[in-house]
């Protein structure tokens, strides 16, 4: 398909897939792509899924978060916020999604893209992918709510460290963590019957029942206010010179 991103149902083990289909730009996600990914979360709502996943094509990233030709430094802060907050709708709808949400991480992500990966319930990672919540470096904060969702991941102490630092993790580190569930060679990738062998053998009403009772574990009453308020903090800061300097550094490299 040639769309930048699209929805598949498996009828036969009864999953959807989502799937980010901009490999020549690393998977950004721009703002066009932000409405037709809400499009897609409603699609697979209308399937009797048993889980959802959230992937990309090709190998080298899973998603490197927001296009920065539409989220460029000079946008202003309500500007900024009024795009932010579409993204952060995305994230919220797969957090809460009626089943599992599981992020097949083909490759590495940073900034925004390591916020899709937060707002799925499982991570599964390819072997030597590499990830980092880096937005800091950027004069800004988590601009999706991914900051929030990822205090309900994580211990709350490493993710306050990984967003305050910027640091960027393999996949092995972050599984010590608990944000990688599942780190697997190529070839148990490939095998991809295998690789979700332990969701497709569940029924649809057991995946159900499992995905109500880990939001009520995780808490999520009052978990869209905390992120959107997390989007507006973010845009307080667009406008900044350490902002502002960091994207046009980021667009004007060799």
């Amino acid at each position: 398909m040639d769309e930048q991103i699209h929805y598949q149902y498996n009828k036969e083990q009864q999953f959807g897939i989502i799937t980010l289909n901009r490999a020549e730009k690393r998977h950004a996600i721009s703002k066009e792509m932000t409405t037709k990914f809400l499009h897609c979360i409603e699609l697979a709502k209308k399937d009797p899924l048993k889980f959802l996943i959230v992937t990309s094509t090709g190998e080298r990233m899973f998603c490197s978060g927001g296009d920065l030709n539409d989220l460029h430094g000079e946008l202003s802060p309500n500007e900024a916020e009024e795009i932010l907050l579409i993204m952060m709708e995305v994230l919220y709808q797969l957090a809460v999604f009626p089943v599992p949400t599981i992020a097949l991480l083909n490759g590495g992500a940073t900034g925004g893209g390591c916020e899709l990966a937060s707002a799925c319930d499982i991570r599964i990672a390819k072997h030597g992918t590499k990830f980092g919540f880096v937005q800091t470096k950027l004069g800004i904060i988590p601009g999706w709510g991914g900051g929030v969702l990822l205090a309900k991941r994580v211990a709350p102490s490493f993710a306050n460290q990984w967003i305050m630092e910027g640091t960027v993790y393999n996949a092995d580190d972050l599984a010590l963590k608990g944000w990688v569930h599942r780190v697997v060679t190529d070839s148990q990738w490939d095998d991809r019957d295998n690789l979700l062998k332990a969701y497709t053998s569940k029924s649809y009403k057991q995946m159900k029942i499992l995905k109500e009772l880990y939001l009520e574990e995780i808490g999520v009453i009052g978990l869209k206010k905390r992120m959107e308020k997390e989007v507006r903090y973010c845009a307080s800061l667009w406008d900044s010179e350490e902002h502002k300097e960091a994207v046009s550094a980021f667009l004007n490299r060799s």
